[in-house]
């Protein structure tokens, strides 16, 4: 780690092909700043996506990363911090691919609380498809495959990571970059599974959860007077579905790592010279 990284050290040299305006500009460039100030750098940083918009951003940031295939993100980053505790993992995804398809690997990967954290850009719509409803859409979000609205009530995914037992659930605004930046960090610093799920508007396909939406809604956590560690009033603000909350809505300060629990503290990376004893055996009995 480094102290004298900069966030702009995170940024590739690809440029973004995201439609102008779109919130995972600010989703993104938040991330960056947030490992910069954490005294992270591309060097130690590995950044797992997933598929949709979202997907792209492991090109368009500086760091090791693996563009994985839909809803298989977090597997994927598990087993790069099981193998290499010495990495910074940040797993980056979007609401259809975190919250559908892979709903099944969020809910374990919240349990087992792994030390990562989890940037969900939650723009409420199928993007890169072209404007079908994500499980986060609205009952009656009109798109060209619900022409009458999903008329199923939208995944609450915080409810889902409390649920689940999760220590550190958080969820920020991506034009709010003072903020975001901070949320996002303090998911990096936090020991265990740092989950945020970013309201992140898609300014093509979703003309209902806008900007002007979201600054006209949101509710700071910070003026709020709000007590994370306190399980009970995280719940009640996390199924509130009158209001839309940012802030960090529930942290367990003696959260303890999977790593920790089990053991896990070496690199798995490195590996001794020659093959394991008996591995040729092994070898000779299947060829």
């Amino acid at each position: 780690m480094s102290s004298e990284v900069r966030f702009t050290d995170f940024k590739s040299d690809k440029q973004p092909t995201w439609c102008p305006g779109c919130g995972d500009f600010g989703t993104m460039n938040g991330m960056m700043k947030a490992l910069a100030n954490t005294g992270n750098d591309p060097d130690n940083t590995f950044v797992v996506a997933g598929i949709g918009c979202s997907g792209k951003i492991g090109t368009y940031m500086h760091s090791y990363a693996l563009h994985g295939v839909h809803g298989r993100a977090l597997p994927v980053g598990t087993g790069v911090k099981l193998a290499n505790p010495d990495l910074e993992v940040m797993v980056a995804g979007g609401d259809g691919d975190g919250y559908s398809i892979g709903a099944g690997h969020f809910i374990h990967a919240v349990r087992r609380n792994v030390d990562m954290t989890y940037v969900v850009m939650d723009n409420r719509i199928y993007g890169l498809t072209k404007g079908q409803a994500s499980p986060t859409s609205r009952e009656d979000f009109e798109t060209s495959t619900t022409p009458e609205g999903p008329k199923q009530p939208p995944v609450n995914p915080l409810a889902l990571a409390l649920s689940a037992g999760g220590s550190f659930i958080a969820q920020s605004f991506s034009t709010d970059a003072q903020r975001h930046t901070e949320i996002v960090q303090k998911a990096i610093e936090h020991d265990g599974f740092g989950f945020v799920n970013v309201f992140s508007p898609c300014v093509t396909f979703n003309d209902v959860d806008t900007y002007d939406y979201f600054r006209d809604s949101i509710v700071d956590l910070d003026d709020e007077d709000h007590d994370p560690t306190d399980r009970d009033a995280a719940k009640e603000k996390i199924l509130d579905a009158d209001k839309e909350y940012q802030g960090i809505l529930y942290q367990n300060e003696e959260s303890v790592p999977y790593s920790e629990l089990h053991g896990l503290d070496s690199n798995m990376a490195d590996i001794p010279d020659g093959a394991p004893e008996g591995a040729m055996d092994l070898v000779r009995e299947f060829y």
